[in-house]
């Protein structure tokens, strides 16, 4: 994993960002967050099919950038820019990154698809079906890195810092990573017997044409996919949750039953993870511990919000936002402990997560620029 050398941190007070796949949900969601930010210019938009036409054909919403043409998402064109943000589907970013480091070096690339994500090459192959593009830097910053020495923890912020590589997380792994951390962390949970049920709304599955996300198909409607331990996102939060005990990644024992189900909202996640308390934990000190670890965990996070006690996380209350709320019930009678949490799978599950993770490798202000309040209704 390379880190950012000095010249580039020293000598630019803005830098010039480039954005492949600016046409689709993703890459449009970086250039809407990046618009008015101060830290960074866009100068070039990429697409594949839509090369050139307007941007503001392709996003009406994005007035900012209406005029600019689009150009091929090729490494050629997105060289020598101080930032480049890859919106692409997996195994495509991987190409084309691997030429652009050779073409141009110092450009700190930040992926927001799944090709740098995973760090054991066997986990790509069997979800991907492909071989392993390598390892970046994992773009969540508020991951726990459990040290079982010292039982203390450092968040991937540490790792972040000057990293010129940045693989952002999955979106679903964002919600499930955020909501059972803590108690992974604090021992508090048998993390071999996770379950999580997921609400997705459907700008999750990407802008291209599909029938079955039709409005006549999705309306109305609730169905699951991905059923029985299929889903990529798997070993990621498998991963996660590794380091966040304290675990060896590539041998470590969390495991995770997990069923994403689409729903009709346009964004929008909603998890559902619970797990059984971990042997030896005493019922009458379940909760006070539940709750010292969440607060351990998030009181300082600008972008986790654990709500209030009765107050229970809701997708439309984070809608546009960089937030990730959260709550939590412990059920005495089973010994089981459930959280729930929200997000915005297009901001915090994706893009703002990706400029939060540049904030932090360039040394800027993380929070700059990035929303912490919804849209509502």
């Amino acid at each position: 994993m390379n880190n950012l050398s000095g010249p580039c941190m020293l000598m630019h007070m803005v830098y010039t960002v480039a954005v492949s796949g600016a046409t689709g949900y993703a890459g449009g969601e970086v250039l809407r967050l990046l618009a008015g930010n101060p830290n960074f210019t866009v100068t070039t938009v990429c697409g594949h099919s839509t090369v050139g036409r307007l941007l503001g054909e392709e996003q009406p919403h994005l007035r900012a950038y209406s005029d600019m043409t689009v150009a091929d998402s090729s490494a050629g064109t997105l060289a020598g820019h101080d930032v480049v943000f890859l919106a692409l589907p997996h195994g495509q970013s991987g190409a084309i990154a691997a030429e652009l480091e050779e073409l141009s070096p110092e450009t700190l690339i930040i992926d927001l698809a799944a090709d740098h994500r995973l760090i054991d090459p066997e986990a790509w192959k069997s979800y991907y079906g492909s071989e392993h593009p390598g390892t970046w830097t994992y773009g969540l910053p508020e991951l726990m890195l459990a040290d079982l020495e010292t039982a203390q923890h450092t968040t991937q912020r540490t790792q972040l810092a000057g990293a010129a590589r940045i693989a952002v997380p999955g979106c679903n792994v964002t919600a499930v990573t955020l909501g059972v951390q803590p108690l992974v962390n604090a021992g508090l949970i048998d993390h071999t017997r996770l379950t999580a049920v997921l609400a997705n709304g459907v700008s999750g599955a990407g802008k291209a044409l599909k029938p079955h996300l039709l409005a006549s198909e999705i309306l109305g409607g609730a169905s699951p996919y991905a059923v029985g331990g299929t889903h990529r996102h798997i070993p990621e939060i498998e991963q996660n949750l590794a380091l966040a005990s304290g675990e060896d990644p590539l041998a470590g024992t969390a495991r995770i039953t997990f069923t994403p189900t689409l729903v009709p909202m346009s964004r929008g996640i909603l998890a559902t993870v619970s797990a059984p308390l971990a042997p030896g934990i005493d019922i009458a000190q379940a909760q006070e511990k539940i709750s010292a670890a969440f607060a351990s965990a998030y009181d300082s996070e600008p972008f986790v919000t654990v709500l209030p006690p009765g107050q229970w996380p809701n997708t439309s209350a984070t809608v546009g936002s960089n937030q990730a709320h959260l709550q939590w019930a412990l059920d005495a009678r089973t010994q089981t402990v459930t959280v729930c949490a929200a997000i915005d799978n297009l901001v915090r599950g994706t893009a703002g997560q990706a400029v939060q993770s540049a904030h932090i490798a360039l040394g800027l202000e993380e929070t700059s620029h990035l929303p912490h309040e919804g849209v509502a209704p």
